[in-house]
């Protein structure tokens, strides 16, 4: 009878390159979400209700969102996977603040918006996810429950994502509301399909 590979361990350029990639990903998806005016999920989803209700800065909203969130990271999920995750959240808000002064968009469909924005995010999330790292918040509780309780990540998140979203109506108009809501289901899905327990074995 076969036994199970040993899971390989990353080495560190291979975290960092993670780091830089998936948040660039995630970044670049928030930059669609917030050109055409839609929301998102988790903390993210949080700093955008604020920065549609306050007009305050996304990136410093969701930076300080995320400080809370830190100890339960810290205590659940280790050190390593908390300054990584760290890193990560601090990567995400400087991205999405520097990609608008390195393009311009001039046009952008809603479709489009919502589903490739949807997809680079959920793509960049797999990429933290599969090297110990998240997105902070929401994230943490989400991963902490699939290590715990066998959960499916993507179902946790699809779930706390779209309340989120519904949360925000009074924000919102409803067209941009439901883009969101859509951008949410293909992020998410990216994730259910694509991050299971087990399924990938490198640490």
């Amino acid at each position: 009878m076969s036994t199970p590979a040993k899971a390989n361990r990353h080495r560190p350029y291979e975290d960092v390159q993670a780091l830089m990639v998936g948040t660039l990903f995630v970044a670049l998806g928030v930059v669609l979400f917030r050109q055409a005016g839609f929301l998102t999920g988790g903390t993210a989803g949080i700093a955008f209700v604020l920065h549609y209700a306050t007009g305050w800065n996304f990136s410093l909203v969701f930076f300080a969102v995320n400080l809370p969130f830190y100890w339960l990271a810290w205590r659940r999920m280790g050190a390593a996977f908390t300054l990584k995750t760290l890193a990560a959240v601090t990567l995400l808000a400087a991205f999405a603040e520097a990609i608008p002064h390195w393009i311009r968009i001039d046009h952008l469909a809603s479709p489009f918006a919502s589903i490739m924005g949807g997809l680079l995010a959920g793509a960049g999330m797999l990429m933290l996810f599969r090297h110990r790292a998240s997105l902070g918040g929401l994230n943490v509780l989400v991963l902490w429950l699939q290590e715990k309780r066998g959960w499916r990540a993507g179902h946790i998140q699809m779930g706390l994502d779209c309340a989120i979203v519904v949360a925000a109506m009074a924000f919102v108009p409803w067209p941009q509301l439901i883009w969101s809501v859509v951008g949410a289901v293909a992020m998410n899905l990216t994730l259910a399909i694509n991050h299971r327990p087990g399924r990938y074995m490198t640490v």
